[in-house]
This record gives C-alpha cells, sequence and structure tokens, in this order.
C-alpha cells in the first residue's frame, strides 16, 4: 500500500507496519516484519484475549470477584475497578470511573494464573499465541506492558479479532463494545475524555477527540496503542486492521503522524 509509505518520513529508525482485511488476507505491508519489537501497553489486548478465553473455557465468569472490594474481571478488563494506574492502590469506587490501570491488568494476570494454575504467560502462550502461529510473540514481563512481537503477529491477531476462531465471535463483539458507558476519563497521552469509552480489553473510538486514531476511523473502531510507539487498531467500518511497531517511544511526534497514516490507509482502502 502506498500510504504506509508515509511511515519512512517518520523520525524512527526501525519500524514495521501491516493492514489486515477481514478475509485475513494483507492488503500491505512495511518494514521488517518479523522484527521483534516491545508492545507496551499494545499487550493489553493479547492479555485480554487470553482472559476471555479462560472465561469461555470455564476458568471463571466476568462477573467473578477480582481487584478491590466490589470489583470483579469484568471491571478490571474496562478499567472501572478503581485501581490507580500504576499502583495497588484504590482511587475509586468500582463502575464509577475510568480510571486506565497497568495495575488492573496486573491483577488479572494473578487471577487467571491462580484459577488455571499456571504462569499467567504460559497460558497466553497456550491459548493464544500457539493457536493463531503467533511464534515470534512472548510476555517476558507484565500482562499490562511485558509483551515482544512482530507486524507478522499482530497479522494474524487482527484477521482473528475480524474472524474469530479462538473465542466465539459474540464473546469478541461484547469485549469490542462500549462497557459501563458514559463514564469520564483520562486516555493516557490525550488528556480527559467524556465519555472515556472502553470495551473489555479494548478501546473503543467512538467520538473521542484528540484520538490516536485517524478522522475517518469510523465509531466502532477499537483497538490499543502502547508507549513504546505502537498501535493496533481495527475498523468494522471499513473492513480491515492497521498495526504499526516502531523504535521510538511515544510522544508530540506521533500526535499528527498517527491520525495522518490511519486516514490515508482507510482513502487508499475505500478505492
Amino acid at each position: 500500500m502506498e500510504s504506509l509509505r508515509l511511515i519512512g518520513n517518520w523520525p524512527v529508525t526501525a519500524a514495521a507496519a501491516v493492514v489486515v482485511r477481514r478475509d485475513g488476507t494483507t492488503a500491505g505491508s512495511y518494514g521488517p516484519g518479523g522484527r521483534r519489537f516491545e508492545l507496551a501497553s499494545v499487550t493489553k489486548p493479547l492479555s485480554a484475549y487470553a482472559v476471555l478465553v479462560g472465561y469461555e473455557e470455564g476458568v471463571f465468569e466476568l462477573d467473578d470477584p477480582a481487584g478491590p472490594q466490589g470489583s470483579t474481571i469484568r471491571h478490571l478488563l474496562a478499567h472501572t475497578s478503581g485501581l490507580a494506574f500504576d499502583e495497588h492502590t484504590v482511587v475509586a469506587a468500582p463502575g464509577t470511573r475510568r480510571v486506565y490501570s497497568n495495575a488492573g491488568f496486573e491483577v488479572l494476570g494473578e487471577t487467571l494464573a491462580r484459577a488455571a494454575g499456571m504462569p499467567f504467560a504460559e497460558y497466553l502462550r497456550q491459548a493464544v499465541l500457539e493457536p493463531l502461529g503467533m511464534s515470534g510473540t512472548s510476555l517476558p514481563g507484565s500482562p499490562a506492558a511485558g509483551g515482544v512481537s512482530t507486524a507478522e503477529d499482530l497479522a494474524r491477531f487482527a484477521a482473528e479479532l475480524q474472524a474469530p476462531r479462538l473465542l466465539h465471535p459474540s464473546t469478541v463483539a461484547a469485549a469490542t463494545s462500549v462497557v459501563f458507558p458514559g463514564l469520564k476519563g483520562v486516555l493516557p497521552g490525550y488528556g480527559h475524555q467524556n465519555p472515556n469509552d472502553w470495551g473489555l480489553g479494548f478501546e473503543i473510538r467512538d467520538g473521542k477527540s484528540p484520538h490516536w486514531t485517524g478522522s475517518l476511523s469510523s465509531p466502532g473502531t477499537f483497538g490499543h496503542f502502547g508507549q513504546s510507539g505502537t498501535f493496533l487498531w481495527v475498523d468494522p467500518a471499513a473492513g480491515a486492521a492497521c498495526a504499526v511497531l516502531t523504535d521510538r517511544a511515544f510522544g508530540p511526534w506521533a500526535l499528527p503522524l498517527w491520525p495522518q497514516l490511519t486516514d490515508a490507509v482507510l482513502t487508499e482502502l475505500q478505492g
């Protein structure tokens, strides 16, 4: 895709990208598809998928208690448990505010590990990575932000999100729809959003402004970005997904360039 060539003008030393259609075919790619990059918070959708597999396998129910008093697995996935960003400190009552929380995803990992009787990284490998053929992906660190992957592997995950095989389509639909609607919150790097809508481990585009996706992105677009300079979005209206990995930490440089790329990709897909 010509649109992906825009990445060549970005202030990064290494980058890889891929665009995947709804049918799982690759619409375009850029850079070394097999190079491993740190995912940062793009780890969260992978971890959430493992948690949802655990739910479907009967390891636990989404409304089972987990985290602070009154919180559930559903609250943790949707960043409404009340746990602080990076500390196991309660800053809000469950379900009252969207508090983006790495700590919450660490609790999710611990909860699944206890219930399944194996380390979270191993459950992720067996439940998600191995079945999808994501051999270049691993979780050496936190379920919140410790993953490493490749553009080729994220293409496989993007295909799964658009045509689920590991989860029932209704589970993926619920995870990529707004959960606990109408809650205010801060989208890291983009400030206060009202509402700050999320699904179960996936951020929902809706009408957020400013945002890391494009002006042409549909409200139903879902995904995640990472502080390591990475992002993954799926736009159901466009019937496509895009993953971009770079070696430069997220910062002001990305604010205009990521939406520009997204809009260019969507324009090219529309032909």
